[in-house]
């Protein structure tokens, strides 16, 4: 059964919005595009070179698609030579417009196409980007692995990771996670079955506590 893994960058108040370039995402007026800049070292260009080093598919948004498209197959490096390759799954309404090579529609039901193509034969595919997408398989529970790189910077308004309550609730497992020299947090998750829940409250509240919960309705 093939995965679902994505790769993320967001800051410490969970915008995602434009990381790579000030032209790359200027939707609302958002002025900040390519703050992940500055803080790239060695250690975070090993994790996504990590990422990239096995064989995998690319699952897209329609904006992120295009900002690739018209970026990669003009580059020659090491991550171009990875991404122009590979296949490309997109959700679009557009799809006569994929001109990227081997690129594929996912089609009108895109979570019906996703659940079908994991039960298939290949490699894991794995998302860049694509804040609309990540949250539509988050509220189906389709996301196997999530690599979330968190910046030491607030960015305010902007597109953001977890948006709207998107996320099917899920207890998440921890598989990794490092500091990078200039203050990137890196984490992996996996799922981990239901939210656990428990509670501090003790065995015998008061008549001050019970009134107080007779009160919440």
């Amino acid at each position: 059964m093939r995965k679902i893994i994505a790769s993320t960058f967001v800051s410490l108040d969970g915008v995602m919005q434009a990381p790579g370039g000030p032209h790359e995402d200027p939707v609302n007026g958002f002025r900040f595009g390519g703050w992940v800049f500055h803080y790239w070292d060695e250690a975070t260009g090993a994790v996504i070179n990590e990422l990239f080093a096995k064989p995998f598919a690319l699952l897209l948004g329609r904006r992120t698609y295009d900002i690739f498209a018209a970026y990669w197959p003009y580059q020659n490096d090491d991550i171009a030579k990875a991404f122009n390759p590979a296949t490309k799954y997109v959700a679009t309404h557009r799809p006569d417009s994929l001109t990227w090579q081997n690129s594929h529609a996912l089609g009108p039901d895109i979570v019906a196409s996703l659940k079908k193509i994991k039960q298939e034969n290949g490699p894991d595919l794995l998302i860049q980007g694509s804040g609309d997408l990540i949250q539509t398989l988050l509220a189906n529970d389709l996301i196997d692995e999530m690599t979330v790189l968190t910046f030491p910077l607030l960015l305010g308004k902007g597109k953001r990771l977890f948006a709207d309550g998107s996320a099917m609730p899920r207890a998440l497992h921890l598989t990794r996670s490092l500091i990078s020299s200039k203050g990137v947090i890196v984490a992996t998750y996996e799922r981990n079955g239901e939210v656990p829940t428990g509670s501090f409250a003790d065995d015998q509240p008061s008549e001050a506590e019970l009134e107080r919960r007779r009160n919440w309705h």
